[in-house]
């Protein structure tokens, strides 16, 4: 079994994605903070994301719950406010959300090395 084409992994590449995609759209917002008419955007949370994929998790047992199904949309921002050159990024929330994303990915990437060493571990490898 080659546990690199489990489902768990291919939710894992996929939520890596995602952050990478969204790095690069905040990026692109704090770059153009002083851009006249710059409008933020960003990516559809994930958990939207997974509602419209088809996931479903593996039974192997009666016994468990049935779960339920599970290119990133990008969403322009409705400012709070915009300064006099049309300019809607708020450059404090945008850093945030920089470092919230950073954050994503630490543990999305931690998590997919720890379960390669446990299937390593269980494969006797």
């Amino acid at each position: 079994m080659d546990p690199s084409h489990l489902d768990l992994f291919a939710l894992a590449e996929q939520r890596l994605a995602w952050a990478e995609q969204r790095q690069a759209l905040l990026a692109q917002n704090v770059a153009n903070a002083a851009t006249p008419g710059w409008r933020s955007r960003d990516l559809t949370p994930f958990d939207s994301v997974l509602s419209g994929m088809a996931l479903a998790p593996t039974r192997t047992s009666l016994l468990h719950l049935a779960g339920g199904d599970g290119g990133f949309p990008v969403a322009t921002q409705q400012p709070g406010t915009r300064a006099p050159d049309g300019n809607a990024v708020e450059l404090d929330k945008e850093l945030a959300k920089v470092a919230d994303t950073e954050t994503t990915h630490e543990l999305v990437s931690e998590l997919y090395l720890k379960y390669q060493g446990l299937f390593r571990t269980a494969l006797g490898k």
